[in-house]
């Protein structure tokens, strides 16, 4: 930067054969370029700017297949259920541990496949994918996440599982919300359609698993396809 000032002050002084307007409209963009340098080297500094818009679009992919196999698992269990005409404890228990299972692998498939997207997306960019911008990313957005996750655990319990799609959507949505101050600030807007999303959700139980597939399903599908046209599409 100290560099670029130099130059900047080398061509304020209007060289031999320029007029005086030639000369201020270089420095003019000259004084532009470098306020945007600044504006890029401030970002850096204080936001993780690197995330891939087809990080969203893998998660919302594996969301939906996991909701698919979840939906089929479902019609399973209500179909015997309606054949025996009564509440099986063991086929119960087995859905739970089943479902459990397919949300921590969509978790897992989820959470490979956008650092992997974020990794190629940061090494294009040459800056480092886990510094002291991710570093807190990552935690103001797990503080949400973590206390979420005791939260529906908590309900599971109890076999209160009714709001568990709503609170899984809130608790995300503010844990997307709380991360934004630390990263691209169209995350916020997508924390903020969850956090609705869920509270909407509150209003129609058992309809828990379609609002799961729109919210980390299609919701990050659409976000991604968008951050991608407005970010890397000319990259």
């Amino acid at each position: 930067m100290y560099y670029k000032v130099l130059f900047m002050e080398e061509h304020n002084t209007a060289q031999p054969g320029q007029t005086g307007g030639q000369s201020t409209l270089a420095s003019g963009q000259a004084g532009i370029d470098t306020l945007k340098d600044i504006k890029r080297i401030m970002e850096r500094s204080s936001r993780f700017i690197s995330l891939s818009g087809l990080s969203g679009v893998a998660a919302g992919i594996c969301a939906l297949v996991g909701a698919w196999f979840a939906n089929q698992w479902l019609d399973s269990y209500y179909n015997t259920y309606n054949d025996r005409g009564g509440f099986a404890g063991p086929d119960f228990q087995q859905l739970k541990l089943k479902l459990l299972i397919l949300a921590f692998a969509v978790l897992a498939a989820a959470w490979v496949t956008a650092f992997y997207f974020t990794w190629r997306k940061a090494k294009h960019d040459k800056v480092p994918v886990w510094d002291h911008t991710s570093k807190r990313l990552t935690i103001n957005m797990l503080i949400p996440l973590v206390a979420g996750g005791a939260f529906i655990l908590a309900m599971l319990q109890y076999d209160e599982w009714r709001f568990v799609a709503p609170a899984s959507l809130i608790f995300y949505g503010i844990a997307l919300v709380n991360a934004s101050k630390y990263t691209l600030s169209d995350v916020r807007y997508l924390g903020l359609l969850q956090i609705i999303l869920g509270l909407i959700n509150t209003q129609f139980i058992g309809y828990g698993l379609y609002f799961w597939a729109i919210g980390f399903g299609v919701l990050h599908i659409v976000y991604g396809l968008v951050m991608w046209w407005k970010y890397e599409k000319n990259q």
